[in-house]
């Protein structure tokens, strides 16, 4: 069965135009258009799920106070004088921090956690069109132990992935609901 056949006709101008090339070329073009954009919005998805780890890996946490490492010194800023009363011990110098809960998402102690994220777009032909994989990766090697804890419980978990998602996900439904138009 022939769904379209190849249509000849003279235009205004007296030139023979066949109607199929026409079609199939204006075709093409509204396909590839909607391809841009498809990975476009993949591109903006990216950067929601950025946006959303940037608010969930910031602000403070309930957990302990703690002396950050290598902090000797005899400077005492007032950020570390107002966790000196939790800190429990004579403070000499040095810098303390208050460390994230269990439960809760990290704390920020030196930031790497929150600055290393790598966003990628994948785009694959099928044959419906373009599929589109947004994802974001944290290039720190300690993210999984963070999330997840340790097996021998000396670390808790500090889940943070799945806030990022619920942070980010009404952003990327409103993005991929926009008309192709």
């Amino acid at each position: 069965m022939k769904l379209w056949e190849n249509v000849e006709y003279v235009n205004k101008a007296g030139k023979t135009v066949q109607v199929e090339r026409k079609v199939q070329a204006k075709f093409s073009e509204m396909t590839e258009n909607i391809n841009r954009k498809v990975r476009s919005r993949g591109t903006r998805a990216v950067n929601a799920l950025r946006d959303a780890e940037l608010r969930v890996l910031k602000g403070q946490r309930s957990g302990r106070v703690y002396k950050v490492p290598g902090t000797g010194g005899k400077s005492i800023s007032a950020s570390t004088k107002k966790l000196a009363k939790e800190y429990g011990h004579k403070l000499r110098g040095g810098v303390l921090y208050r460390a994230s809960a269990p439960g809760e998402a990290p704390a920020r102690r030196t930031g790497n956690l929150r600055m290393h994220w790598n966003g990628e777009v994948k785009t694959r032909h099928t044959s419906c069109g373009v599929e589109v994989v947004a994802a974001l990766e944290s290039g720190e090697k300690y993210a999984g132990i963070l999330e997840n804890g340790t097996n021998d419980g000396k670390i808790a978990p500090r889940p943070f992935v799945e806030k990022i998602k619920e942070k980010a996900m009404p952003e990327i439904q409103r993005i991929y609901s926009e008309p192709y138009t």
